[in-house]
């Protein structure tokens, strides 16, 4: 998988250093309103950006309220081709580790109400979900983590929830039923928008919590989870944050042979006549343009 023009968003935290990134962010008006500030990273050969999806300084936008699909528009605006996108799920699966990083090889969308399509009354967007994520980007990220020590996982499933709260104990014994291992908020539908638009998009997720009722924890008021991290945990999710830009750079700049279909997801519409190879015609087009920040 040679360098090209792709993008890593980043979620609750491990946000890369202002070191490594372009002086000033741009927003992109979108169909759909404004995207994130986007940055050029300025450390590596090659047109790879950044966008932090819940703010520029820290949690300012919860889950359920992220501009998914100007997020997305917007990287694609840019010319992006592949998407790493990092999550902070809570662990289901009590063998999972807390810290450790995992890539889900499935996901289980529990969302409400979030805008999930960009074809919206058309009749455009009946994809083959299988992979959901694609499997070049799976396989780079998997070995990246294998080579700094972790784990290889391969069939961990990821529930999306709607949040901002987090689940009931009867929620995650229902979600474990299911076959789930991970529970989080933000990678639906993220992952299905990069779909839409043909972009290759995988997760790659750092375990922050045990999910609640998995392992018996106190309760305590004014901490971060209410008491589900106790603080030697913290310090291990802290570490793997931090390296998460260097793991999600190298999978994205990783030399991969695998051909992965993500870029055909629309050519049956495409073959049929329904759509043209500008896919800024596949919807209406209300303004685009981008701002410097």
């Amino acid at each position: 998988m040679p360098v090209g023009t792709s993008a890593i968003i980043g979620g609750s935290t491990g946000y890369l250093t202002a070191q490594s990134l372009d002086g000033g962010g741009k927003v992109i008006r979108t169909p759909f309103g404004p995207s994130a500030p986007i940055h050029k990273i300025d450390t590596i050969d090659g047109d790879v950006y950044f966008l932090s999806r819940h703010g520029e300084s820290g949690y300012t936008v919860a889950a359920p309220y992220v501009n998914y699909r100007a997020n997305i528009w917007a990287l694609k605006e840019l010319g992006v081709r592949r998407i790493v996108a990092w999550s902070g799920p809570g662990a289901i699966d009590p063998s999972l580790e807390i810290g450790e990083l995992v890539v889900p090889a499935d996901i289980i969308d529990e969302t409400r109400g979030r805008g999930s399509s960009f074809f919206e009354n058309t009749g455009l967007g009946f994809l083959r979900q299988n992979p959901p994520f694609c499997p070049c980007l799976t396989g780079a990220l998997r070995n990246e983590i294998v080579a700094r020590g972790g784990r290889r996982r391969e069939s961990d499933v990821y529930v999306c929830t709607q949040g901002p709260r987090l689940e009931t104990p009867a929620e995650i014994r229902k979600f474990a039923s299911y076959g789930a291992t991970l529970v989080g908020m933000t990678v639906a539908p993220e992952c299905f928008l990069a779909r839409e638009l043909e972009i290759c998009y995988c997760p790659i997720c750092y375990v922050t919590n045990y999910a609640e009722g998995v392992i018996h924890r106190t309760y305590e008021p004014g901490k971060l989870f209410e008491g589900l991290l106790n603080d030697e945990e913290r310090t291990r999710v802290d570490a793997a944050a931090r390296i998460l830009p260097e793991v999600a750079l190298a999978a994205l700049t990783s030399d991969c042979q695998c051909q992965c279909s993500c870029r055909f997801s629309m050519e049956r519409y495409r073959r049929r006549g329904d759509i043209g190879e500008d896919w800024h015609t596949w919807i209406e087009v209300q303004g685009s343009g981008s701002d410097n920040v």
